[in-house]
């Protein structure tokens, strides 16, 4: 605040701009002003007078008005390099950089040793994301001014924009050593402690920071984003809430906040804090896109692409959003969009591993496999030991009948994220066919769905053929049905402690141990027993009359392994009206409540409510299977039983089935006695019906 040498200023109002500015400096901003303006009535074109204006009016948060005055006094005096570096402060203020920009560099050439007009221009190049620039106006103003510990501050958040972590602490450091009560070098600090990935020593600056300047919302929040890198999403949460307490419109911790939350499973106020940053910050793409993220777990999927949409077109690039966007679409079995979705956000992001796994999800339902191994690859080639797209890879070799290649990819199912059921842990070591197991004592146990346990249990004999003791672990539910399994010692029951045992394996993993292929799949048959006596109750039941179908049509709906492999009951009304035909009912729990509304003429014989209800699941049904003349079941635990028991099975398959039943062919080596029936278009069964139809008419010897 320097006045101009004019010779023609009266003393008096020479006096009366010392005393104005006297008062400025004592921070008497309504005094200052009025004196200021009694300056410029006496003496109207007085430069320093409407600079000085203009700089209360900056300090006011007028900018645009502090621009005016300055303007004023730069076409009175434009020598003044002040002038231009104040004015340059109000542009920045209202956001035009470049105009701040060109008026730091009037202001420097004017007066190069202006140390603030360097800076400055630093802070602009920053707003500009010139930070290579910046660099070098930090550097200029630090060598005017050693002590100047804003600067080394600045210049430390270029440092730090442009990755340059390490150098950015040492700038930091060097302006808390000038200044060790500087909150803002502490709180940059953590910042770049942050891109250190150092979050606990990130934690300790930002408390440092706090610690001087309580209010300092900015350094809660970066604190919080710490504590939530840390894993430590309770007290992330609780710091988001402090930034929230300090500044109510803080879009950024709404939206962190209802990211912890969601991590936290505490969904509805997730969805609560995503729209209250979307209220303060309507442009927010990403809380658009998190708020989809929370309504897709919820299954409210059109909400859920609406909120994709908006962030989208908000920010067309957003990878994320394109991403997410094609996992609502392919829950809601919309493949081609869902591709396209994929394809977009990789086109976007091309490193976005897990877009090329989804995508090779998305191509395999479109039965378009060698593309989707493609995808895979591209995938495990951005990520190795993406456990997610190798486990998916092993699936579609085994699809293809590439056995041996994916058994041992198919290992990878225990990291992966979705895994069904977390890999059990022994002391002893897992066995994968590696050693000889004669004389010892090996455990078997189950994983993933009761069909899975029911075809893989086979293997039981051959490591009993092996020389080995064999111990089974099942869950309760089959413990009476694995009764009957040969090649079991040991039957363990649930809940008790282990007997002791040498090595282990899980049922899945047994095809890898005795290298399996498509020629050596042990399909000696019925491996599972069913009682003489159930038999022959259900043989009295049912009776010798008719040619008997046992049926089953509906899977378990709440899996989304069911989606596609279920189809409603009525699609047998043209087996039924075959002379002779007998449908009976194995259908338990969910879609029994069609049985209420068959077509007219339809019979579907029921079984008494005490079937498959005594003393463990699928006894009965494996007794009525063995009574029936033929099996059709959709692909659920029971096609699995039907084929451990030897029964005779027709198997409707949807048009990318489960990599067991592989491609093409209408038998399985799985099981010698099931015949595949295939969906030729996805999600339609009239092909499939009309052809199980006419076979079953050539069978019967019906019309």
């Amino acid at each position: 605040m320097t006045t101009a040498d004019d010779p023609s200023l009266s003393s008096e109002v020479e006096e009366a701009l010392r005393a104005a500015i006297e008062l400025h400096r004592r921070g008497a901003l309504d005094e200052a002003e009025g004196a200021y303006k009694a300056v410029l009535g006496r003496r109207p074109q007085h430069p320093d007078a409407r600079h000085l204006l203009g700089v209360i009016a900056f300090q006011r948060g007028r900018h645009a008005e502090s621009v005016e005055w300055i303007d004023g006094a730069i076409a009175i005096d434009p020598k003044r390099a002040v002038y231009f570096s104040n004015r340059g402060n109000a542009l920045r203020r209202l956001n035009r950089f470049e105009d701040a920009l060109a008026s730091y560099e009037r202001a420097i050439g004017l007066d190069p040793g202006l140390s603030a007009a360097h800076h400055n221009r630093g802070l602009s190049l920053n707003d500009l994301r010139r930070f290579t620039e910046a660099l070098a106006s930090f550097d200029a103003a630090i060598a005017l001014e050693p002590g100047h510990a804003l600067a080394y501050s600045n210049r430390g958040n270029s440092l730090k924009e442009l990755k340059r972590f390490d150098e950015a602490l040492a700038s930091f450091d060097a302006a808390i050593a000038l200044d060790p009560a500087f909150a803002e070098s502490h709180y940059n600090r953590g910042n770049a402690l942050r891109g250190l990935a150092r979050f606990d020593d990130a934690v300790a600056a930002y408390d440092r920071a706090i610690a001087l300047k309580p209010g300092l919302a900015e350094a809660h929040y970066n604190r919080a984003v710490s504590l939530g890198d840390l894993g430590r999403h309770d007290e992330a949460l609780a710091g988001y809430e402090r930034t929230i307490c300090l500044r109510p419109g803080y879009a950024e911790a709404h939206y962190n906040r209802g990211a912890a939350l969601h991590r936290l499973t505490r969904s509805e106020e997730a969805l609560a804090s995503f729209d209250a940053a979307i209220a303060h910050k309507p442009e927010f793409a990403e809380a658009h896109c998190n708020r989809g993220n929370v309504l897709k777990g919820w299954g409210r999927f059109d909400e859920a692409l609406a909120c994709y949409a908006h962030a989208i077109a908000l920010k067309p690039s957003f990878a994320d959003a394109h991403y997410n966007r094609g996992v609502v679409f392919g829950e809601l079995q919309r493949l081609e969009e869902a591709l396209a979705s994929y394809d977009r956000a990789i086109e976007i992001a091309p490193d976005l591993a897990v877009a090329h796994n989804n995508r090779g999800e998305t191509l395999k339902a479109m039965r378009r496999l060698d593309e989707a191994l493609a995808s895979y690859d591209r995938a495990i080639a951005l990520r190795p030991g993406y456990s997610d797209a190798l486990c998916n890879r092993s699936l579609v070799m085994l699809m293809q009948g590439r056995l041996r290649e994916g058994w041992a990819m198919y290992e990878w199912r225990w990291r992966r994220r979705s895994s069904p059921l977390p890999a059990r842990t022994f002391a002893q070591p897992l066995w994968l066919g590696g050693e000889d197991v004669a004389g010892k004592t090996v455990l078997l146990h189950a994983e993933q769905g009761l069909g899975d346990t029911i075809q893989f249990v086979r293997y039981a004999e051959l490591v009993q053929r092996a020389g080995a003791r064999v111990l089974l672990d099942v869950p309760e539910v089959l413990r009476p049905l694995m009764r009957g399994v040969q090649g079991v010692d040991v039957l363990l029951q649930k809940g008790r402690p282990l007997p002791p045992f040498d090595l282990h394996c899980p049922l899945l993993s047994l095809p890898l141990a005795f290298g399996t292929d498509l020629s050596s799949i042990p399909a000696e048959a019925p491996y599972i027993a069913v009682g003489e006596d159930r038999k022959e109750r259900w043989r009295r039941h049912l009776g010798t009359a008719g040619f008997k179908i046992a049926v089953c049509w509906q899977g378990n709906p709440d899996g989304k392994v069911d989606i596609g492999r279920s189809f409603p009951v009525r699609l047998f009304e043209g087996i039924s009206r075959i002379p002779g035909v007998r449908l009976i009912s194995l259908q338990k729990n969910a879609g029994v409540e069609q049985l209420g509304d068959l077509p007219e003429g339809m019979r579907v014989e029921t079984l008494p409510e005490d079937f498959d209800a005594g003393d463990g699941a699928f006894l009965d049904s494996a007794a009525v299977m063995a009574c029936a003349d033929l099996v059709i079941t959709s692909d659920t635990a029971l096609t699995h039983l039907a084929g451990a028991c030897w029964a005779r099975t027709w198997l409707p398959l949807k048009h990318v089935p489960d990599w067991r039943w592989m491609l093409e062919r209408s038998d399985s080596p799985w099981y010698p006695r099931h015949r595949l029936f295939r969906q030729r278009r996805r999600d339609d069964w009239s092909d499939v019906f009309a052809e199980m139809e006419s076979a079953l008419r050539e069978l019967v010897g019906g019309p």
